[in-house]
């Protein structure tokens, strides 16, 4: 049971050549796989493509083969997908639906559209509005939020949908540091509490750190460093692959190049 990837590699209509692959990536339940890259490196289309909404959605070509609890992502139509992968991009006010008054007509709107009893829809409701920590926004008016308050509405809508993996897509870009913090820890909890799988895209490389088992380091579309987090968080390649060090590492580094002992220094800002 899992999102796997076994040399998929993807084109979009009217390229000449592939934008993503060949890559093999798993994404089990339970289990936060990170993945970072320069600009350009392949990062959101692997999105698109993990979620099956590439080609079946937007078109292209895909080789290899994309499978989702082992059924081949080219078989399930759109409703199907929208409930095994829910889909979180850049930028929330591309996924708000912008047709309700409050922020939790906003969240209700993709479970009634699944037919589900009213007081399922309440409850999953409140489940995603209080994981990502904005119940107080419950009674607002969705076109009059922050853009840091829309990502995280957009994240409770798609949490209320239930999915059994999440794809997300730069889930903090619009978030300050506090709101970035919220974020990393509402998903670790949907990973422990719901054990869904998560495929999260960051460029704040502390966000992965805090949360995921594994990273993947695109470069032109196919794996350049992959493994577990703290390997490759503290890989020395980072830097020459448009990637910046968690602040630890960085920190790290430093004391190191200073000549001071890193444990020792470790030992004394943690007593």
């Amino acid at each position: 049971m899992a999102i796997e990837l076994v040399s998929a590699r993807y084109r979009y209509a009217g390229s000449a050549s592939p934008a993503l692959g060949p890559i093999d990536l798993r994404v089990e339940p339970g289990r936060v796989v990170g993945v970072a890259g320069a600009n350009e490196s392949g990062k959101t289309t692997l999105c698109v493509v993990a979620s099956g909404v590439a080609p079946a959605v937007i078109g292209g070509r895909l080789d290899g083969s994309v499978r989702i609890d082992g059924v081949d992502a080219a078989t399930l139509r759109p409703h199907e997908l929208a409930q095994l992968c829910g889909l979180l991009f850049q930028h929330a006010n591309t996924q708000l639906s912008h047709t309700t008054a409050t922020v939790f007509e906003e969240v209700a709107f993709g479970p009634c559209n699944l037919g589900l009893p009213v007081s399922e829809v309440v409850e999953r409701v409140w489940w995603g509005l209080r994981v990502v920590g904005v119940e107080a926004l419950a009674s607002r008016d969705p076109a009059r939020l922050s853009g840091g308050q829309g990502q995280l509405v957009a994240l409770a809508s798609v949490l209320a949908l239930r999915p059994k993996y999440l794809i997300l897509d730069e889930p903090t870009s619009e978030l300050d540091p506090a709101g970035t913090v919220q974020v990393a820890d509402a998903l670790a909890r949907v990973a422990a509490e719901s054990g869904a799988g998560i495929l999260v895209v960051e460029h704040k490389t502390d966000v992965l750190a805090r949360i995921a088992d594994e990273v993947v380091i695109l470069d032109r579309g196919v794996p350049a460093v992959s493994g577990r987090a703290t390997d490759v968080l503290a890989d020395p390649r980072l830097a020459e692959l448009g990637v910046e060090p968690p602040a630890a590492v960085r920190l790290e580094r430093e004391v190191r190049a200073g000549g001071l002992d890193w444990s020792a220094a470790l030992a004394k800002a943690t007593a």
